[in-house]
């Protein structure tokens, strides 16, 4: 399996056949680096964030897992007795998800197509937009996804405390790009992403992009880090 460029699929062959492996680095733009535990892809629903157990809890009919990494989310779903593709662009992931007997797809997101009454786009899943001025056509291609009475069950997070003063002002240049655009580098041993954008977007602007694209956005649970997970239908 070629990994150079994919330490997601790296990290968890290694997790499979040894049991552990060392962690992701995730470099940022903004923020000192940090690490991604390889065992966390592999976490079962009890451990999983509140919202994240939540969105499973919701999830009905036939589902798609957007991302689905080492497929926390699709094989409980599975196991569950629940329909469900998931799609990823980590080759070493969908591999991995072959080998779990879930269906899969090394398809990018904006390129899938399908009806599901489920689309479940999480961990800051909405960041795949990469900015704002891509979040319109993200949202329409979501929409297009949806069955009639189709969900989709989305986090991010809302950065603005990152830029918030003692008194409770903000400190943001309005004439710079929106501050939930970043960018990141993934690192495991060898394997390394380029850099890529990731968007992470604040309830009250998600939900206007929303009701442009046609979609009803209402926010399901409120996370314990600024984040928050809403349900996407049609209008």
């Amino acid at each position: 399996m070629e990994t150079k460029n994919d330490p997601i699929g790296h990290a968890i062959a290694d997790f499979v056949a040894n049991g552990f492996s060392e962690n992701i680095t995730v470099q940022s733009d903004l923020c000192d680096d940090d690490v991604l535990p390889v065992e966390y892809l592999f976490r079962p629903k009890d451990l999983m964030p509140k919202i994240e157990q939540k969105a499973l809890s919701l999830a009905k009919g036939r589902i798609l897992d957007v991302g689905a990494a080492a497929g926390c989310h699709a094989y409980y779903l599975k196991k569950k007795g629940f329909d469900v593709l998931a799609i990823d662009t980590s080759p070493g992931a969908v591999e991995h998800l072959k080998n779990l007997e879930i269906p899969v797809q090394n398809i990018d997101f904006m390129e899938m197509t399908g009806e599901f009454d489920t689309v479940l786009v999480l961990m800051n899943g909405i960041g795949i937009a990469g900015e704002l001025s891509n979040l319109p056509n993200f949202l329409t291609h979501l929409k297009s996804l949806l069955s009639k009475d189709g969900q989709a069950l989305c986090d991010s997070t809302d950065l603005t405390y990152l830029y918030q003063e003692d008194d409770g002002s903000m400190w943001v240049d309005l004439n710079d790009s929106y501050h939930g655009e970043m960018q990141f580098k993934m690192i495991y041993k060898n394997s390394e992403t380029d850099w890529f954008k990731w968007l992470y977007i604040d309830f009250d602007l998600l939900k206007e992009y929303a009701e442009k694209a046609g979609l009803k956005c209402e926010l399901v649970k409120k996370g314990t880090s600024n984040n928050y997970l809403v349900s996407l239908t049609h209008l």
